[in-house]
């Protein structure tokens, strides 16, 4: 057999040397611009959305003297009325007619064995403590009866004063237990505001803190104070409450909606940055920190918002230079490019 030759063996050998490694795919670098962060002061206010309603004695609450139904309404809400005014009209519920049944039935039957006991007293068959008991149930089942009627005779709602009817808590068909609110009817004099306010911010404050109120469609603004906090959270909107009386000239319609901004007294110094930089990842804040020309991902704990600064309690130092721009392009550990932004390049990220 031929033997192998020593040139097939080298040009194998250089074959194999000479092929080509595999290219690095280059690091991501995304455009970027970004602000320093510093040392500064933020006004500690909060803006608040409410409403206008009644002050206090200047609300009339009409509630159901008895279980009942509502039949009809007729002032709804808006409505102006004078005293007398029929406002909702209740009929009884069958509850109601089976007790003032039954309290008719009873006071028949304790006045009948309050005669009987008279009589056989009189024939010396019972005694005196006899005749009283019987004397005390029939008084008592009377009493009953006379409260049900009454109950029943004035079972529609009337205004006790004028003024413009508030709310109807109920509409036509409801079923109404003894004591419910049915109508509220605002009788005029002093009103208030009333806004929602985040529970922890409710328990750091008390009366006297300053609001700057404003109809929310835009109007003239008005200065008044703080007049009491409501630290109950709502079930429904999670918020605790503060109150604030309105001049009478203030020409201010209940119900009117209303924003208002919380002022309090002098501001928060801290490190602070541009609202801009801080993102969000299922309710943790963060910011991106560049530093050599790598993003890196900062969880940060934010204090008090005034216009488009924020003050950073934890997670960024005075003189870092956080991402303000093309953030959300930015993964953490990435390489990122200082910059300004061309127009098609700032839509292209803001789209992002």
């Amino acid at each position: 057999m031929r033997p192998f030759t020593l040139p097939l063996i080298s040009l194998v050998f250089l074959g194999a040397c000479s092929t080509t490694p595999a290219e690095k795919p280059p690091e991501p670098v995304a455009l970027v611009q970004v602000a320093t962060a510093v040392q500064g002061e933020v006004a500690d206010s909060v803006t608040l959305y409410g409403s206008v309603e009644a002050g206090a004695g200047s609300e009339l609450t009409l509630s159901a003297p008895a279980e009942a139904i509502v039949a009809s309404i007729s002032a709804p809400a808006g409505s102006p009325v004078g005293a007398g005014t029929l406002i909702v009209r209740l009929l009884p519920s069958p509850q109601s007619a089976l007790d003032r049944t039954k309290a008719r039935s009873d006071a028949v039957a304790a006045d009948n064995a309050f005669a009987r006991a008279q009589r056989l007293k009189a024939d010396g068959l019972v005694s005196n403590a006899e005749v009283d008991a019987a004397r005390a149930t029939a008084a008592a089942a009377d009493a009953t009866r006379a409260s049900l009627r009454q109950r029943a005779g004035s079972l529609s709602l009337y205004a006790r004063k004028g003024g413009v009817v508030d709310a109807v808590l109920a509409k036509p068909g409801d079923l109404v237990a003894a004591g419910t609110p049915i109508v509220r009817i605002a009788t005029g004099g002093d009103v208030r505001a009333r806004f929602g306010l985040d529970p922890a911010t409710a328990r750091s404050m008390g009366s006297g803190s300053g609001l700057r109120i404003q109809p929310l469609a835009g109007g003239r603004e008005i200065g008044v104070s703080v007049s009491g906090v409501h630290h109950v959270v709502d079930p429904t909107t999670r918020l605790a409450a503060i109150f604030a009386n309105i001049p009478a000239n203030a020409g201010l319609a209940l119900g009117e909606p209303l924003k208002a901004t919380l002022l309090r007294t002098g501001g928060t110094h801290g490190v602070t940055i541009p609202y801009a930089a801080v993102q969000d990842e299922g309710g943790q804040p963060f910011v991106f920190v560049v530093l050599n020309g790598v993003a890196h991902k900062h969880d940060v704990k934010l204090g008090a918002l005034s216009g488009d600064t924020v003050l950073v309690l934890d997670g960024v130092a005075a003189g870092d230079s956080v991402i303000t721009q093309g953030g959300t392009a930015v993964e953490d550990k990435m390489k990122v490019r200082v910059g300004a932004f061309k127009t098609s390049e700032k839509a292209g990220a803001d789209k992002e």
